[in-house]
């Protein structure tokens, strides 16, 4: 291994990542060094690391690797993996057009929630086709403090619990993850979005994502922010026959979440690389111990 290894610093409506390109899958990623990479002090500092590796040599994309060439193979801040990333296939996308991967106009990226067709933009903003959302059966609570609220269950390739608040300061500080019950409900854990009306079909957000505490942003999460808000508002795609576009305003942004009526949801947001430089693999191989 090379005594230094590229990385870049990107975000999508300030939900920053840590890009580590690496084509062939021969950097070592263990949860540490993920961590350490994450750290906002003593590492380069983001809320998840997006690791670039051509599917064909990463053995949980391989079979993906007919329908898409590049695999993002996505960490939580904590070193956690995690099955998908909104904003962060935005940035994925991004960089791979940046280093002459691939060219402007449609896209396939392969992820642990299954292949995404992405969409770059001239002006620079990028598509997402986020898959269906799934909606499991059951009541779903979340609570802070002494307030609880019924949470809308819904998957977007990871798990969400919507709460609609009348003030997203009722959300509190979100360091730690917000009890939510029944906890059969979410074995592996739970993204918890605060969701307030800022007007018609117009939606604003709070979000503890699992393993990365508070973000300024979560694509999925706005994803399922969304349908549940369409859902609540009588405005079901596959009922109405009608596509549901809400702006979903996020601390870091605005996101535009537009759901079909055949289910499918696509996501259009910014992304920008912000820095490039090396990290020192010495230093790398002391913190994976």
């Amino acid at each position: 291994m090379s005594t230094r290894i590229a990385f870049l610093k990107g975000h999508g409506t300030e939900n920053d990542f840590v890009i580590v390109p690496d084509p062939e899958n021969a950097v070592d990623l263990p949860p540490a060094a993920v961590a350490a990479l994450c750290d906002r002090r003593a590492g380069i500092g983001g809320d998840g690391l997006l690791h670039v590796v051509r599917s064909a040599a990463h053995p949980e994309a391989a079979e993906m690797a007919a329908e898409a060439e590049w695999f993002m193979d996505y960490r939580n801040g904590d070193g956690s993996v995690a099955e998908m990333c909104g904003n962060g296939v935005r940035v994925f996308a991004h960089y791979l057009q940046r280093a002459g991967h691939v060219a402007e106009g449609d896209i396939t990226v392969a992820t642990r929630a299954g292949v995404k067709r992405v969409h770059l933009a001239k002006n620079g903003d990028v598509t997402v086709g986020m898959g269906k959302a799934v909606l499991p059966a059951g009541d779903v609570t979340v609570s802070v403090g002494e307030h609880s609220w019924p949470a809308r269950n819904v998957n977007m390739g990871n798990p969400h619990a919507v709460a609609f608040v009348e003030d997203l300061g009722q959300a509190g500080n979100l360091f730690t993850p917000p009890p939510v019950t029944p906890a059969s409900a979410y074995p592996d854990g739970v993204n918890v979005e605060f969701v307030v009306d800022r007007g018609p079909r117009h939606v604003a957000l709070r979000v503890h994502e699992r393993g990365s505490g508070e973000t300024r942003s979560c694509g999925t999460g706005a994803c399922a922010v969304a349908v549940a808000a369409a859902r609540r508002d009588g405005a079901d795609p596959a009922v109405t026959g009608t596509p549901a576009t809400y702006t979903v305003d996020v601390p870091g942004g605005r996101l535009v979440i537009t759901e079909l009526p055949d289910g499918g949801i696509e996501m259009t947001g910014p992304a920008v690389i912000v820095a490039e430089g090396e990290i020192d693999a010495e230093w790398l191989a002391a913190v994976r111990l």
